[in-house]
């Protein structure tokens, strides 16, 4: 069976927002080989569009090569996209997903391969809240955004994290690895 890993950027006051960060030569590095581990990573049409910054790079690249890997290796990882408006995903390893998260994610989970990634908040929200994810990677960065859209935002249930181990970039940035206990309450 293969893991359910939510991994995303954000502030160290909770917020996720891609420009607040601040990334650099390792994160990039760090993103890349967590890419090349996956054989699928799932986003919702938000985060997708976002992405598609990195198509860019492809034809054109920047000339710093973190961020050069970095694009060739999320081109070349399958993305399914979670999207009630878009039509098509103009990317090549890019599909829309035909089912809900729900049924998606149960099947992709029971077939064997690497790890399956979820990039895009709304998406995390609502797999925490099936009790789908197997292991959660904060990354955040040492900046404090005063707001922005929070990552744990709508959740209604107490839920117990094992811590696992951190990882720290020479920048400031902490990814905090842990996996839920399955030790969930509800606060209602």
């Amino acid at each position: 069976m293969r893991k359910i890993i939510a991994a995303i950027n954000m502030t160290l006051d909770g917020f996720c927002d891609h420009t607040a960060g601040i990334p650099d030569d390792e994160i990039h590095q760090h993103y890349a080989d967590l890419l090349d581990n996956a054989d699928v990573i799932l986003y919702g049409r938000i985060t997708y569009q976002l992405m598609q910054f990195w198509q860019k790079l492809l034809k054109n690249p920047s000339g710093e090569k973190s961020m050069d890997d970095f694009a060739m290796a999320i081109d070349r990882v399958p993305k399914i996209v979670f999207s009630h408006t878009l039509t098509n995903t103009e990317w090549d390893s890019a599909k829309l997903a035909n089912r809900d998260i729900e049924e998606e994610v149960l099947e992709l989970k029971q077939q064997s391969g690497k790890d399956i990634l979820v990039g895009s908040r709304s998406l995390i929200i609502q797999l925490m809240k099936l009790n789908l994810i197997d292991e959660y990677q904060l990354c955040v960065h040492p900046v404090v955004a005063g707001s922005g859209l929070p990552l744990f935002e709508k959740i209604t249930d107490r839920t117990i994290l094992k811590f696992i181990k951190t990882k720290t970039f020479s920048g400031g940035a902490v990814t905090l690895y842990y996996e839920p206990t399955n030790g969930k309450t509800t606060n209602r």
